[in-house]
């Protein structure tokens, strides 16, 4: 092959290949605008332009009375953007000290020098996210906008400040774990109210298009949100704030005074169901105690003595016993197979009637009860506690509901003393609000209402929704049965295991609860110690009741654990608050016959307006007009001077002429002030109450802008 055919035989393999890859890529620009085009050109729009969420503001929780229990609060984190476009080497270098010196100042953290340092390491290493501190609240931001070298912006000067809402309690621990808070986990945000509402807190996040510009910053395409973001609804509970700290306190009181691990304590409107207060207090690791756990609601535990009375309900419910029946104790103690049961009373409590053994809460008197009537027939007295609800969770919204445990005949765990045992509030669970919301029902004439937590939802102050009182049962025992042991409840307090508790001013029903708390190693003895909790559950008024209580001590070290020592003074400090502050539960005061009465002493001024205060308080008065000392109940309608004369007020009419100073001794300031000042007088004042004398003298003629000086009864 010549020379010359080699040349062109390589120019032409060059050239188809050249051309078959101009062809490759040809192909695949056609491929990529053709096929591919609004797949990439969707991606290239996503890099540069982006929907941003938009968070709403979350709603607040409100207690009764409109109190704030729960709100967000704006902190911010605080970061620099050391190569923002405009910070030059003069803007930072000649700010650098003065802004490391503010930061100093401001937060007293680190010295001047520090933060200078770390700034310029930041520079030299052209950190753009460069942090400054977290949970800076907003009026340091507000302060920090306004440094040297920050005041310049974002892009002159690297401020950035991203709000991060913080939610808080301004109540501080205060049924904190019932309120809730925020968690940030997959499982959302599940504690309290917070969780439970936590759809309807959060609202609904907004859109708004936005398009990055140089420096990496991201600016609105318009003005207007693609999607408005709708703030969460606000929450109204039923929690009073004023009773809730009377409940925090007087629990945390005797958890201190006994050593105890931890107590609940929840008071209930009897008709409602509202929850008024719910206190939880746990001993922590330094020996305090705090809300860490909501034991009202998910600690089920063994009752002891406060079942004794759904005991003798469904015995009583049955027909087999009646609160005067006689029941035998013996010498306070019965055997069951291998099981001792006894009474506290040392020496037993002899022949005693139904009434007298739940007064004194007699271990041997209710089990023998229920044994005698129930031995062979243990199906009737697990469906009759059945029928009263007690195997049901209560369905509140809070999570963490606690299953009740009442076992059936034939369970696994069923025994031969399982029947006495249960009758004496053994071998059962209960949370204390089930325990609450049964004895609530006593209260409330056998209807058995659901607790309430949550009263209303609002939006801006707008109710949108309301929740009414849910009835779980209309009746969970007879009327003839609910009479009966409300007279029981209240002789426990009258003259039973809690008389401790009983008081001249209003009567309180309700029951003691002392039990052995089994571990699940070593059962209810371990090392010759016993852990009790001590309990009371009742109502008061006992005779028109208006709200239902129960406090639950856990574990008291020392050696008293009684129910009537332990919990019902907490019961009794709870209830004395509310009786106090509740008027409608006074009787009224009637005005004692042949009492001498002394009219009030009333100050000189508007005829009108003190007749008409006079009437409203059903005070006699007689009018007298210029010059006439024998018009009794005259009519004026002018100014008048007061004067208390025996039973009665005397109204003089007080002569104005114009054109003259008018007289205002005796009168009120806004009323002096009024005359005087329409009689074209200028007037000053020196201190309060009445008018004591006046420096210009009445009757004398007017000078247009002339001062006058009051003097007032009483000196500021």
């Amino acid at each position: 092959m010549s020379l010359k055919k080699d040349i062109v035989w390589r120019v032409g393999v060059v050239y188809i290949c050249v051309l078959f890859f101009a062809i490759l890529i040809l192909g695949k620009i056609m491929w990529l605008q053709l096929v591919e085009g609004s797949k990439w050109e969707e991606m290239a729009e996503n890099r540069i332009v982006r929907d941003m969420i938009i968070e709403p503001n979350r709603g607040d929780i409100y207690g009764a009375n409109n109190r704030l229990l729960s709100t967000s609060v704006p902190y911010y984190e605080i970061r620099m953007d050391l190569r923002a476009r405009g910070l030059t080497d003069e803007i930072f270098f000649g700010n650098i000290d003065s802004l490391a010196l503010r930061l100093h100042k401001l937060f007293r953290d680190k010295s001047a020098s520090a933060y200078r340092s770390e700034l310029l390491q930041a520079r030299r290493e052209n950190r753009r996210f460069h942090l400054i501190k977290r949970g800076v609240s907003f009026n340091m931001m507000k302060e920090m906008e306004n440094f040297p070298v920050f005041r310049l912006g974002r892009n002159r000067g690297g401020f950035i400040a991203i709000q991060d809402d913080r939610r808080i309690l301004p109540h501080g621990n205060l049924a904190s774990r019932t309120i809730g808070y925020i968690t940030k986990s997959e499982s959302g945000n599940v504690v309290g109210i917070e969780g439970a509402y936590d759809e309807q807190l959060r609202g609904v996040v907004g859109l708004q298009l936005m398009r990055r510009i140089s420096g990496n910053v991201w600016m609105p395409l318009n003005d207007r949100n693609e999607v408005e973001p709708r703030d969460g609804y606000d929450i109204v509970t039923s929690i009073d704030v004023e009773i809730q700290d009377v409940a925090t306190s007087a629990l945390l009181r005797q958890l201190r005074r006994h050593g105890a691990h931890h107590g609940t304590a929840v008071l209930m409107e009897v008709g409602t169901g509202d929850i008024k207060a719910i206190a939880n207090l746990q001993m922590n690791s330094n020996g305090g105690y705090s809300e860490s756990y909501n034991f009202a609601i998910g600690e089920s535990t063994e009752p002891g003595s406060t079942f004794k009375l759904m005991s003798l309900m469904a015995a009583m419910e049955d027909g087999y016993i009646n609160p005067s029946d006689s029941v035998d104790t013996g010498d306070g103690n019965i055997m069951f197979f291998n099981q001792r049961i006894s009474d506290a009373q040392e020496g037993g409590l002899g022949k005693i009637t139904v009434q007298e053994a739940f007064e004194v809460s007699s271990n041997v008197a209710v089990s023998k009860i229920v044994h005698d009537n129930y031995n062979g027939k243990e199906k009737n007295f697990i469906n009759r506690l059945y029928k009263m609800n007690l195997n049901e969770k209560l369905g509140v919204e809070i999570r963490g509901e606690g299953a009740p445990d009442i076992k059936y005949p034939g369970d696994p765990f069923w025994s031969g003393v399982s029947l006495p045992m249960m009758s004496i509030g053994y071998e059962v669970r209960m949370t204390p609000l089930q325990i609450l919301t049964f004895y609530n029902a006593i209260a409330n004439n056998g209807r058995m209402v659901r607790p309430r937590f949550v009263t209303a939802i609002k939006s801006h102050g707008d109710v949108i929704e309301r929740f009414p009182t849910e009835v779980i049962n209309p009746s969970v025992v007879s009327k003839s049965t609910i009479e009966g042991v409300r007279l029981m409840l209240e002789g426990v307090v009258e003259k039973g295991t809690a008389s401790n508790l009983r008081n001249t001013r209003y009567k309180i029903a309700g029951k003691t609860g002392t039990a052995q708390i089994a571990n699940e190693k070593y059962g209810y003895r371990h090392q010759e110690m016993v852990s009790h909790q001590a309990s009371f559950v009742g109502y008061f008024p006992a005779d028109n009741p208006r709200y239902s209580c129960i406090v639950v001590v856990n574990s008291p070290s020392s050696n008293i654990y009684y129910g009537n020592l332990v919990a019902g003074p907490v019961f009794r400090e709870i209830a004395d608050k509310v009786y106090a502050t509740s008027l409608d539960m006074h009787e009224p005061l009637h005005r004692a016959d042949g009492l001498i009465e002394e009219s009030p002493f009333t100050k000189s001024g508007s005829f009108t307006q003190l007749a008409t205060v006079l009437n409203s308080l059903d005070i006699d008065y007689r009018t007298i007009a210029y010059g006439d000392n024998d018009n009794d109940n005259g009519e004026s309608s002018g100014w008048v001077s007061t004067m208390s004369v025996e039973n009665y007020v005397e109204m003089r009419e007080r002569t104005l002429i114009p054109g003259l100073v008018p007289n205002v001794v005796d009168m009120s300031l806004k009323d002096a002030i009024y005359l005087l000042e329409n009689a074209g007088l200028k007037v000053e004042v020196s201190g309060r109450g009445k008018v004591l004398s006046q420096s210009v003298m009445p009757g004398r003629k007017v000078n247009e802008g002339e001062i006058i000086v009051l003097q007032m009864s009483l000196n500021d």
